[in-house]
């Protein structure tokens, strides 16, 4: 006789096989407060801001934000073998059987950013300290000293130098004028002397005037005959634009990796500034510069930064890489506007303009000083003249390996004028509204 199969009855009269569970005792749940709403506050987010050394506040209480960071270990942690302290690796040496775990640094702390992102250490080039600080990033600003003279790495183009303009006319066209006014001289003289007669000498002496002005004419109006000729190039579409085509885009500027901050005025988001002292020289006053003439403004002191940054296209809508930065040739023509102004009746100095002067080492003395500053903000509208390149996929816009020439316009006896570098204008008034992007 088999045995019988145990069966039990359920809670809806239905018969099944099999034996009834067993209720098991329902474990005690371990209470629990709610997370309140942090807001975005890393004070508040708990254990986060210990990880980053944060003082954090406590919900629950009223009191001082705690600045613990670390918590002490038990006993019984030192004893069950090797333990994990933050990011380090490696066995922890042997301590006594209280007290907190001491943690091996392997570095300084990376800072939270205030947006509360957790992003990796930035990148530094140069060797470290004998003192353990970290070497200057190679491109970002940096501030020197207390007051905070801005000091760039290599890929910001420091412009030491004003962007070379000038007129070009071939050697050989030089030696014949020089030829035709000594021979033209001399036949005048000798028809002075034997036939008494000046004709000669006053028409070579006329022409020798003309010439003098003409190269005059063509010294002074250099630069307004190339910014007309910068206006007057029309806008290219890079969306159709080649590899190698000599262009000229209009737009919108966004910063590049490496954002710029005018000297003085402390203008954040900036790719071009420039800042300039200068001074006024009379009658046997001190000089500024070795080339500064008498009765008349002479450069003192320039400051000149541009760093690559981005041009959005009115045309088509793309954007382009303009790459100005590590040495590039520029030539900006930006005006500035005149911020501090110096002269005999206000000699009074603002704490800001002395402290400027004391961070590069400039004296006053009681001399008729000018500050200008100008630069070119994110949003502002600017126009670039390069040569396109296209490499993997990117989109950029670099200076000419030639100078660019606007040609010759007879009619208004001006020569071809000249320009290396790319070519950077921006017509914005830096007092107006920029477009925020």
């Amino acid at each position: 006789m088999g045995s019988r199969v145990p069966s039990h009855q359920l809670s809806s009269g239905l018969y099944v096989s099999g034996r009834p569970e067993q209720l098991k005792e329902r474990q005690p749940t371990i209470g629990s407060r709610s997370i309140p709403y942090t807001g975005g506050d890393v004070k508040k987010s708990g254990e986060l801001g210990k990880m980053f050394d944060i003082p954090v506040v406590d919900p629950s209480s009223n009191g001082p934000p705690s600045s613990k960071t670390s918590r002490p270990s038990s006993s019984s942690q030192h004893n069950s073998g090797s333990v994990r302290s933050g990011p380090n690796s490696g066995p922890v040496s042997k301590h006594s059987n209280s007290g907190p775990i001491p943690k091996k640094a392997s570095g300084p702390m990376v800072p939270l950013q205030p947006t509360g992102l957790i992003t990796s250490a930035p990148v530094f080039s140069g060797p470290q300290g004998s003192s353990g600080g970290l070497g200057r990033r190679s491109g970002h600003m940096e501030h020197t000293g207390s007051t905070g003279k801005a000091v760039y790495g290599s890929a910001v183009t420091n412009l030491s130098e004003e962007a070379k303009v000038s007129f070009r006319v071939s050697k050989a066209v030089w030696w014949v004028l020089l030829v035709v006014v000594v021979m033209g001289l001399l036949v005048g003289a000798f028809l002075m002397a034997a036939a008494k007669k000046a004709l000669v000498l006053v028409s070579v002496a006329g022409a020798v005037v003309l010439i003098l002005v003409f190269v005059m004419w063509n010294y002074f109006w250099k630069e307004r005959i190339l910014l007309g000729y910068v206006n007057k190039y029309p806008d290219a579409e890079l969306r159709g634009a080649i590899d190698g085509q000599f262009v000229k885009v209009t737009g919108v500027v966004t910063c590049g990796s490496i954002p710029l901050e005018s000297s003085y005025q402390k203008e954040p988001r900036c790719v071009y500034v420039s800042t300039e002292l200068y001074e006024y020289k009379g009658w046997g006053g001190k000089s500024a510069n070795p080339r500064h003439r008498c009765f008349s403004w002479g450069s003192r002191y320039s400051e000149k930064y541009v760093a690559d940054f981005y041009v959005s296209d009115f045309q088509s809508g793309l954007r382009a890489l303009v790459k100005v930065g590590h040495g590039a040739k520029v030539a900006p023509f930006v005006k500035p506007s005149t911020v501090v102004d110096i002269t005999k009746e206000n000699r009074e100095l603002s704490p800001c303009f002395l402290r400027w002067l004391a961070d590069r080492n400039l004296s006053y003395d009681d001399r008729i000083m000018r500050l200008k500053e100008g630069y070119i903000k994110e949003g502002s509208t600017v126009s670039v003249m390069g040569v396109v390149r296209r490499q993997d996929n990117v989109l950029m816009i670099v200076p000419s390996a030639e100078p660019d020439s606007t040609g010759c316009q007879w009619l208004r006896c001006l020569l071809p004028t000249y320009v290396e570098g790319l070519i950077l204008t921006s017509d914005d008034n830096q007092d107006a509204e920029v477009i925020p992007v």
